[in-house]
């Protein structure tokens, strides 16, 4: 925010801090998170510790401690802010995705070689999954967490490695029942959180990150939520048609057991198969540059992986939908998507639901680029969680600046 907007809505901003904050135990807490996230919002290209105290003209220890040491919960932040939010944004859908950060040296909790998305290689990084309370108007992250490789986790160490791991988790203040998790169970677990605080998931959408792995489909759908989610090319499926048969018991050894006859194809040659006919023109809303339109093909399947076929012995597997882009020009559908919604639901809106992440990358870019959500330059646990809370705490403010006909009118 500009110097004369901070200024202008510093009542604002006070009120609504003090909403957020007000599970924190002491007043001086309260008092360091309000101006935490003034210096977030603040002029300034670097938001870490040290530019940010000088700007505020506060004791950058003070800061420090607050942040690294002082004894409050992120969590209980994030459940007010969620709170504070759910009811303003009116959620279309939660998005799930994950933000990387680079780094040079190898003393930050999970700092590992791994895929970076901010550098679109593998390279030294952080990365951290978050949810987001999506509409194509507004957006919000509401909860966070560090991702642990394998390289942190002392269970999965060598023995002549285990002490080196162990050592650097106590340097960097990892607690004990921290380990390895894979990205998709830390995406459920914030989700189950959420739901904990009382929220209701209205959708659940995600890249291919995290719908090409099945065990996170079925945790989904094991919790009733729907989804909306990214697969790849090569994901495994059956038409709905697909039926379970039996040949004829011949009355010596076992009955025969029902099953499926027909091989499983890839979603590809499924969309293919079905050829342009299948294909529809979409709108599904107005960009910067004019409509968002492409071609959507959208058929009833049944998901047909291993997994999935493990998870339903001597069942029909279930049917979904999936959703294909095929935009004019190109040679094959360039996009797929899995999905739960009703049988019923019309494209438009399957295809509105599968391109909400776009909102995320506003986030991420707005969180970056202004709010100095990669500008940490601690090394702890918690101090890296709680400056994502904080980072969050400031993009709510901004979006409800956006969003308040009031604030608008005085800007």
């Amino acid at each position: 925010m500009a110097p004369q907007e901070l200024v202008e809505a510093q009542d604002r901003l006070a009120a609504f801090a003090a909403e957020v904050f007000a599970p924190l135990g002491r007043s001086d807490q309260r008092r360091w998170g309000e101006r935490y996230v003034r210096g977030l919002l603040g002029a300034g290209r670097r938001k870490s510790m040290e530019p940010m105290a000088a700007r505020l003209g506060v004791d950058r220890q003070g800061l420090q401690q607050f942040l690294a040491d002082a004894p409050w919960s992120h969590q209980m932040v994030l459940a007010e802010l969620a709170w504070r939010m759910e009811p303003v944004i009116r959620p279309a859908a939660w998005v799930i995705d994950d933000v990387s950060f680079p780094k040079d040296g190898h003393a930050s909790p999970g700092v590992a070689a791994q895929y970076c998305g901010a550098l679109g290689k593998t390279a030294n990084c952080q990365v951290a999954p978050s949810v987001h309370l999506v509409t194509d108007a507004a957006s919000c992250p509401v909860n966070w967490r560090l991702f642990l490789p394998e390289q942190w986790d002392v269970t999965a160490a060598s023995a002549e490695d285990a002490d080196q791991v162990a050592k650097r988790r106590r340097r960097a203040h990892i607690p004990d029942e921290v380990w390895h998790v894979a990205k998709w169970q830390l995406a459920v677990d914030m989700v189950d959180e959420l739901r904990c605080w009382g929220l209701d998931p209205p959708l659940i959408v995600a890249d291919e990150g995290y719908g090409q792995d099945g065990a996170f489909r079925l945790a989904l759908e094991e919790r009733g939520i729907d989804y909306v989610v990214g697969v790849r090319s090569d994901t495994a499926v059956l038409p709905e048609t697909a039926t379970r048969t039996a040949p004829a018991w011949s009355g010596t050894g076992r009955p025969p057991v029902p099953r499926y006859r027909q091989a499983p194809t890839s979603v590809r040659t499924l969309v293919q198969d079905a050829g342009h006919g299948a294909l529809h023109r979409v709108t599904w809303r107005q960009g910067s540059k004019g409509p968002l339109r492409s071609r959507f093909a959208a058929l009833r399947v049944r998901p047909a992986g291993v997994r999935l076929r493990r998870a339903h012995p001597g069942e029909d597997l279930p049917v979904c939908w999936l959703l294909a882009e095929w935009p004019a020009g190109e040679k094959e559908p360039t996009k797929y998507w899995l999905s739960t919604l009703p049988a019923d639901t019309p494209l438009r809106h399957l295809v509105r639901s599968a391109k909400l992440r776009w909102r995320v990358e506003h986030d991420y870019r707005e969180l970056k680029t202004a709010l100095g959500l990669g500008h940490f330059e601690g090394r702890t646990w918690n101090g890296f969680h709680r400056h994502l809370t904080l980072a969050s705490v400031a993009q709510a403010f901004c979006t409800l600046e956006r969003l308040s006909p009031k604030a608008a009118a005085t800007a």
